[in-house]
């Protein structure tokens, strides 16, 4: 499922530039002094998008680096095992892989603790010098986080190079992700680089606590330069504001609205709409990995030019598929499926280690069947732990 434009050859659907590491998942809740033991899987926002694009079946290339250990092996690995390219992430033999640690809690409430091994980690190396341009440029869209704007200042100097304005680059995605835990993790610049990207993914929490904005509406003031904005609201859904916008290079046109009610002229009388989808009910095992996922969703729907509201209809099954399984990821997809690297060969066993569980992943078809269901089919369904194996999608995720 590689989007219905035609792409030169050697294009890839996605890239995605971030570091990832290995993560401990607690084996029962509680505070970190008193989990027994851990599980060992992997974590990283650009990652995580780069897995989940991969699984549904289209091309994505990982772009980071690692240390020249155990945890990079692994690493590299487990991502490769979900149909990524990794053939981009450099071996850095003078810095680690960076680790970290988490409760069972949700990140939002107090309880939760996460304690991060990253401080000069490779990935914090990456700079304008050592990400080549070929590594970012032959693709559909590029996908950043602000999280790897606070590793250091030379990823901020990239970072800042990437979201400059420029005829020709990919379509531009940025998920605000902003994290105080990080000791460089600055409101401003966050706001910075988002006014940069085409296409902005922010939660409407994070937006009050970094930059005081309450609401989309006044999200959307402080943000009017990128294309689409998507302000994530939990539980409640997400609100898309969407206007006609071309690109020069090779990637999708990032809004491609549809004229309805809610359509309203946008920053130099370009024509805007307003989208909002709710979310379906969810019973969660783990609350982590969501944003990621709604994320790879929407830009996949984007990918195949759906229009807006099947873009969030997409985002909020890939978000569900994540809240239903125990640690970011679900399951890679088996040999022979779409996005896997090796038709031919089982899963790698860093995958089966990343996915115990065993949870069947969330195939396109799948997907396509309930975000083609009416509002009144959309607002019944609900979704619990093993909903994407449902064989009639349609028929066992509703609310009796």
């Amino acid at each position: 499922m590689t989007g219905t434009a035609a792409v030169d050859a050697g294009v890839v659907d996605v890239v995605c530039l971030g570091e990832s590491m290995v993560t401990f998942l607690p084996s029962r809740p509680g505070r970190l002094a008193d989990v027994p033991s851990f599980a060992r899987a992997i974590g990283g926002a650009e990652s995580n998008v780069a897995c989940a694009l991969a699984a549904a079946g289209h091309s994505v290339k990982w772009v980071s680096r690692v240390g020249a250990d155990g945890f990079g092996d692994h690493l590299i690995a487990a991502v490769a095992a979900y149909g990524v390219d990794t053939g981009a992430v450099r071996r850095d033999p003078g810095r680690p892989t960076g680790i970290y640690f988490r409760t069972a809690t949700d990140r939002a409430t107090d309880a939760h603790e996460v304690v991060y091994y990253r401080a000069g980690s490779a990935a914090s190396a990456m700079s304008p010098a050592n990400v080549p341009a070929d590594d970012l440029d032959r693709t559909r869209i590029l996908h950043l986080s602000g999280i790897t704007a606070a590793l250091s200042p030379d990823c901020l100097a990239l970072m800042r190079v990437l979201t400059a304005r420029r005829p020709g680059r990919p379509l531009l995605s940025f998920d605000v992700n902003h994290r105080p835990g990080l000791g460089r993790d600055d409101p401003a610049v966050l706001l910075e680089l988002a006014r940069g990207a085409d296409l902005v993914f922010v939660g409407e929490d994070e937006a009050q606590h970094a930059w005081g904005l309450h609401g989309p509406a006044a999200i959307r003031e402080a943000l009017p330069e990128p294309a689409v904005l998507v302000v994530k609201q939990g539980a409640r859904g997400a609100v898309a504001y969407a206007r006609e916008a071309r690109t020069t290079g090779p990637g999708p046109s990032a809004g491609s609205p549809a004229p309805g009610p809610d359509t309203r002229p946008g920053p130099g009388g370009a024509r805007e709409t307003t989208t909002h989808v709710p979310a379906p009910s969810v019973d969660v095992v783990a609350p982590v990995g969501a944003g990621d996922a709604f994320a790879a969703g929407f830009l996949s729907a984007t990918l195949r030019g759906l229009p807006v509201g099947a873009r969030l209809r997409h985002g909020h099954l890939m978000a569900a598929a994540a809240l239903t399984v125990p640690g970011d990821l679900g399951s890679p997809p088996p040999a022979g499926a779409p996005g896997h690297h090796d038709p031919t060969a089982p899963p790698a066993p860093a995958a089966r280690d990343l996915a115990g569980h065993g949870v069947a992943p969330l195939t396109p078809d799948h997907a396509d069947r309930l975000v083609a269901l009416d509002d009144d089919g959309w607002g019944t369904l609900h979704l619990g732990p093993g909903w994407t194996a449902a064989a009639q999608a349609t028929e066992e995720v509703r609310t009796p």
